[in-house]
């Protein structure tokens, strides 16, 4: 019997009797099955990661992650030459440990860091500071002055506030601080609203948008706007040198157009800096979130496709300003470690509920769920699956997995085809988790946090243990001093 289609699935879900399309689309490229049907990860059956490092298990393929940083570094810097350099920064956030931060430096990209804890790991993975950012919106003293010490590649401003801190602390230290501005250039990225970051109406950066009732003039529109105060600000500040202008529109973006109208808005930008103040900042960063696959509906950009459209917006708009093209700087985000990231899970309780006028869904438990990968709770995010253990031709029924937490949310794998046989015991796959993932696991329900493994060329290497009981209980005082 093969699958049919119910009109539970969403329009876009393919009923399957099969996954091999599937795998290939959306798992790193080094993804294989046996002749028997099992799952291959970067040359290493999935029944012997989770027989040595159990299950819930974060994979990531060490040659699936290079291969994408080499990759946009390559796209980007020829879709910029002969004019200008490019810089890509790693986005820390996305999916961080030392192993991480090292094979993204081997690979020629810096390390973009958004806390004093992403900072130490860069560090403690032996990335020179010159190659490491830091961002925040309410970055601390001590982050800052660490950074400062340091002598770190930049320091993005959130604030003008921020600004005069940093002058402070840079002064007292005696020294001088690289700083760049970010920027909300107004732009509404087509993205869930809690990953868009560059509209006007949230935390981050400093509007171009005049503040009310200021007396703006046809030479300079920016008079009187955040973004227009700090450059003054930064540019008098002792300790502080204005390396250039950073904006960030939003993250899981496959549309091009915000982009483009981003890059115009700060060229334009830059422009009037240069004019009013006779000052020709050198650095501009666009920023990055570029989507991935999650699901079969999704169809991300080649690099090479990024980076010639944002080459030809970013040279146009220069020429239309009559100035240079200022060194370029971008952020791919989970771009990198997305794709090249897997979960394997251990299928645990089935349940088929009937939903709906006779139409019935099958529930499959895992042994993880929303303290592994709380991304679908926080953004209704869509994942695929994939039976790991075992290939099956056959029927397939419409399934939703879920996790183990005391929450009806807690959902994994909102819709899904996978084999009527799937039981208890059964690895399931989930793709496309590098990013995220483990940077938001959490204890919820005291359940403890995975292990993160990597694979490469049939050889499997441990990054993060899997945390145990009794390392969480080593926070709570009244373990550790014995007493209740």
């Amino acid at each position: 019997m093969g699958s049919e289609r119910t009109p539970l699935a969403p329009d876009w879900l393919t009923a399957r009797e099969s996954t091999d399309d599937l795998e290939a689309k959306l798992f790193p490229a080094d993804t294989a099955r046996t002749p028997e049907g099992e799952l291959i990860l970067g040359g290493v059956p999935v029944s012997e990661l989770a027989a040595s490092y159990g299950t819930p298990l974060y994979v990531v393929s060490e040659n699936d992650f290079r291969a994408r940083a080499r990759g946009f570094r390559e796209a980007f810097s020829h879709a910029f030459a002969p004019e200008t350099s490019v810089d890509v920064f790693y986005a820390g956030k996305a999916f961080l440990t030392t192993h991480a931060a090292r094979w993204a430096a081997e690979e020629g990209l810096n390390i973009d860091t958004a806390s004093g804890g992403e900072l130490a790991i860069a560090l403690a993975a032996g990335v020179e500071p010159t190659r490491i950012g830091l961002h925040g919106n309410n970055k601390s003293d001590a982050e800052i002055t660490r950074a400062v010490e340091l002598g770190i590649g930049r320091i993005v401003a959130d604030s003008v506030e921020e600004i005069d801190r940093i002058s402070a602390i840079a002064s007292s230290l005696g020294r001088s601080a690289l700083v760049m501005l970010r920027l909300t250039p107004g732009v509404h990225a087509s993205t869930h609203e809690y990953i868009a970051t560059a509209h006007e109406d949230q935390k981050f950066g400093l509007s171009l948008t005049p503040a009310p009732g200021t007396q703006t003039t046809s030479a300079n529109p920016y008079l009187g706007s955040p973004a227009w105060t700090a450059v003054q600000r930064a540019l008098g500040a002792p300790g502080v040198e204005l390396l250039g202008l950073h904006c960030h529109i939003g993250s899981q973006i496959f549309e091009p157009t915000g982009f483009e109208l981003a890059a115009q808005k700060l060229i334009a930008f830059l422009a009037q800096i240069t004019a009013h103040h006779g000052v020709v900042l050198e650095e501009l960063d666009l920023g990055g979130g570029h989507g991935i696959a999650y699901t079969e509906a999704d169809h991300p950009r080649p690099p090479e496709e990024i980076a010639q459209a944002l080459a030809a917006a970013v040279r146009s708009a220069c020429a239309e300003h009559g100035i240079g093209i200022p060194r370029i700087s971008i952020e791919p985000g989970r771009s990198i470690a997305g794709p090249a990231g897997v979960t394997l899970y251990t299928a645990g309780t089935t349940k088929d509920v009937v939903v709906k006028d006779s139409l019935t869904r099958r529930y499959i438990a895992v042994d993880g769920g929303m303290g592994d990968n709380a991304r679908p709770v926080l953004y209704d995010a869509d994942y695929s699956a994939v039976l790991a253990s075992a290939q099956v031709t056959g029927e397939h029924l419409l399934s939703r997995i879920v996790g183990k937490h005391c929450e009806s949310g807690d959902i994994v794998v909102r819709n899904v085809y996978l084999p009527a046989a799937v039981s208890r015991g059964d690895l399931l796959a989930v793709p496309a988790t590098g990013a995220y993932c483990h940077s938001l696991s959490s204890n919820y329900n005291y359940l403890t946090r995975p292990a993160v493994v990597a694979v490469r060329n049939g050889q499997a290497q441990l990054l993060i243990r899997r945390e145990t009981e009794e390392m969480m209980l080593a926070r709570d005082t009244g373990y550790t001093t014995g007493q209740a």
